[in-house]
């Protein structure tokens, strides 16, 4: 661990730098999964603490180059807190909107992938045609485009739109999560890409040519995930605890140094 790193570690809380592994994760396993953008698209994170700053990514590096120390403090007036780097304004614009709206925003991931982009510019939305795309239905909200994220009034809409939910297709653009925790809000997020990639192939084939799960067994998921709830109980957080293992398992094994 370099002098800044340590320095910085010093500096925050315990519970700061442990959020800022965590987020720093998350980055670097959605690089492995090839779901960065360049220098674009975000995941950002709550620091914990009674100040209404978050973390987010330092606008110049690589998914694959976000470390804990890396990460850039903001306010919610967009105000660098702590960092050596700028934010990108989009970024900001989304990710300010949700952290103050929602309580339970504590991890927001936000991506550009080719089949999340291409399912978001699908005219009928997210279709129930496999399993993941009945988990995340009940739970899927849709935002209009208006542009590059660039103006603060649409803030206002995008927290209208997402509601009680926690994913969201935003329309020409993307997909997006939220989450009270790093393993919590990469299962969904994981959920609503890997079910915009089964529905673009599907639909390579013409929509008349898929077929849709039933009306019963829709119905029958909807119950299932609902009864699950989103409550942090005990259940919850061993399943919690268990994605997380795995996904600092995997980020160790092939994108280690995200700690520093």
């Amino acid at each position: 661990m370099n002098a800044e790193t340590l320095s910085l570690k010093n500096r925050v809380s315990e519970a700061e730098w442990h959020t800022r592994v965590q987020l720093a994760a998350l980055y670097r396993l959605s690089a492995l999964y090839g779901w960065d953008d360049f220098l674009y698209t975000h995941i950002s994170a709550r620091v914990p603490g009674p100040d209404p700053h978050f973390l987010l990514n330092p606008y110049g590096l690589w998914f694959e180059e976000v470390t804990a120390s890396s990460l850039v403090k903001v306010d919610l007036d967009g105000q660098v807190i702590d960092g050596h780097w700028g934010i990108n304004q989009a970024g900001y614009v989304i990710h300010s909107a949700l952290h103050a709206a929602r309580e339970d925003a504590h991890f927001i991931a936000h991506f550009h992938t080719d089949d999340g982009m291409a399912a978001s510019s699908q005219r009928c939305g997210l279709l129930p045609l496999n399993q993941r795309a009945l988990t995340a239905i009940p739970d899927l909200a849709y935002h209009d485009y208006e542009g590059i994220a660039l103006h603060l009034d649409e803030r206002e809409r995008l927290v209208e739109d997402l509601g009680p939910r926690h994913q969201m297709l935003l329309r020409n653009h993307g997909t997006l999560a939220i989450g009270r925790s790093a393993a919590q809000v990469w299962s969904r997020i994981y959920q609503l890409e890997k079910a915009c990639s089964a529905q673009v192939r599907a639909l390579a084939a013409g929509e008349d040519a898929v077929l849709l799960a039933p009306e019963a067994a829709q119905a029958t998921v909807a119950r299932q995930v609902a009864g699950r709830g989103d409550a942090p109980g005990p259940s919850a957080r061993a399943h919690d605890d268990l994605l997380w293992q795995a996904i600092w398992r995997k980020v160790q094994r092939h994108s280690p140094g995200c700690d520093t």
